[in-house]
């Protein structure tokens, strides 16, 4: 085996390796009454992925996740990584229709499903999809020990001994599915590179090491839990599952594990804070970020890390969740931080030549935490990866001291005579104007400047904007050649779901002339 340059070449099996001759007594992961340490784990992911391998799993090869958060998701998604193939966990929530479009598109040889909650959709989705010949699999109930069909009973078929296959850092392990922006979901692929990278990142700047105790209370079909869970494996912590996100149910689980951190959104802060008062349970291990109310910071810890001063930054599911961090760029110009130590990022025009400093482009990127591309999506890789770059279809800024903002999706793109204006842009500086509650702006024809740029707006209730404040408002704060010629005030702008409605606005106020004749960009 050739040295070990750094850390990011080692497979995330490696780590588990690593772990089990390291951490022989540490635990690894803990759901319910299952407590496994890190041999333990190991020997499971063995004979798990030695099952998988005699049922057709190679290099290459899906295996799919049809269940909520469980324990085998990290055994599954290990047991993958020791036979160079890829692990796919759905979004559970979706509908039949939904779930058999990615039953078809993965076309796993394995399938892993659980029945309860879910099994009425997962079962429907079966019978729709196309896809046929794999094996599948129930992890839950008393089936899964007894049947042949069960994994408890399939994992305990296959050897314990170590699978050893040659697994590159640049295979891709982990497969997750993007929002259907373009019609579809495209399942963006992430290397053992990528998750291990991220993973060191993170790590740094969330302060997280082998004393860690995660717990998985959000979706695991999500980049922003894996990122925290895979962290927490990786720098030799313990993770705790839950399938159920219940206020009562968490409090229990913190104060018995000791968790030191957690995915907690919105109303679940409210329903912690209710469920624990009085002091019923015991949450002092817990670190969050500062700056919640005294209630809230009396009962659980402070997170100090630069992570927690200052969350957030840039990201989508192709970078292995964040591309710049706001804890590498503190102080800065940029609303978005500092790019990971471990990519490079551009700000390029629809030509890919990069922009000046201040200028709004095409966020695009390469680097160890990028995407291998999208599974099965030839054309749409030639496209969104095309000179080498990772195009993610994002604008954004480099300020003038490095730092980055994100603008917003680029959508489309409107030309007027030589300049190139993002919709986006505009709209971001509209939004901001203390008369609006909501806008969208589209390109009209224009015989002299190609198109114009048109804002409609929503104003807020009992505010009072004229056509010619929005365009002042938009001229001093952005390039004059941006501003909205014309503005359009309407009582609601028309969605599809949550997002608004372009097409309609074009053939409500004559917007067209798009450079290549489209509308929206893919």
């Amino acid at each position: 085996m050739p040295p070990v340059s750094d850390p990011s070449s080692l497979t995330l099996a490696d780590v588990l390796r690593e772990h089990r001759r390291s951490r022989p007594d540490a635990p690894a992961v803990i759901d319910g009454d299952h407590r496994a340490t890190f041999p333990q784990l190991d020997e499971r992911v063995n004979r798990l992925a030695n099952a998988l391998a005699t049922a057709g799993v190679d290099a290459g090869e899906r295996v799919l996740w049809l269940g909520q958060n469980s324990f085998r998701v990290m055994e599954g998604l290990l047991a993958a990584a020791k036979l160079g193939a890829m692990f796919c966990p759905a979004n559970w929530r979706q509908s039949a229709d939904e779930l058999a479009f990615v039953i078809d598109d993965v076309d796993a040889r394995v399938v892993i499903w659980q029945d309860e909650e879910i099994g009425a959709a997962v079962q429907e989705a079966r019978r729709h999809a196309a896809a046929a010949g794999a094996r599948w699999l129930r992890h839950d109930g008393d089936a899964a020990r007894t049947d042949p069909d069960g994994y408890e009973a399939f994992l305990a078929s296959g050897s314990p001994d170590d699978p050893d296959r040659d697994v590159t850092v640049d295979a891709a392990l982990l497969l997750v599915y993007t929002a259907a922006f373009e019609g579809r979901p495209n399942g963006a692929m992430l290397s053992h590179r990528a998750l291990v990278a991220q993973s060191l990142v993170l790590g740094d700047l969330a302060t997280v090491d082998a004393s860690a105790v995660y717990l998985n209370s959000g979706p695991l079909f999500h980049i922003g839990t894996f990122m925290n869970t895979l962290a927490t494996f990786v720098h030799g912590g313990a993770n705790v599952f839950t399938r159920r996100v219940d206020a009562e149910a968490l409090c229990r689980i913190i104060e018995a594990e000791r968790c030191t951190g957690a995915f907690l959104v919105g109303p679940m802060f409210d329903q912690i804070l209710a469920v624990n008062s009085p002091r019923r349970y015991d949450l002092s291990s817990l670190r969050t970020s500062p700056g919640r109310d005294d209630a809230w910071t009396e009962m659980v810890s402070t997170d100090t890390s630069r992570w927690a001063r200052n969350p957030g930054g840039y990201g989508q599911t192709e970078v292995m969740g964040m591309l710049t961090y706001n804890a590498l760029g503190t102080g800065g110009i940029g609303t978005h931080g500092r790019p990971s130590p471990v990519v490079q990022v551009r700000i390029v025009d629809p030509d890919d030549r990069e922009v000046p400093d201040g200028e709004t482009g095409e966020i695009v990127a390469r680097g160890a935490t990028v995407m291998s591309g999208y599974w099965n999506r030839p054309e749409l890789n030639a496209s969104r990866r095309r000179g080498g770059w990772h195009h993610t279809n994002d604008l954004g800024r480099r300020e003038r001291d490095g730092t980055i903002t994100f603008v917003g999706p680029k959508t489309r793109m409107i030309k007027s005579a030589a300049e190139n204006i993002y919709p986006a842009e505009v709209e971001a500086c509209i939004a901001m104007h203390p008369g609006v509650a909501a806008c969208a702006v589209i390109g009209v024809p224009d015989p002299t400047w190609t198109q114009s740029v048109k804002a409609i707006v929503v104003a807020l209730d009992g505010a009072s904007v004229t056509s010619d404040e929005i365009v002042e408002h938009c001229r001093a704060l952005i390039a004059s050649y941006k501003k909205p010629r014309t503005v359009e005030f309407v009582d609601a702008l028309p969605r599809v779901g949550f997002a608004i409605d372009y097409d309609a606005l074009d053939a409500r106020f004559g917007g067209g002339g798009y450079p290549g004749g489209r509308n929206r960009s893919a």
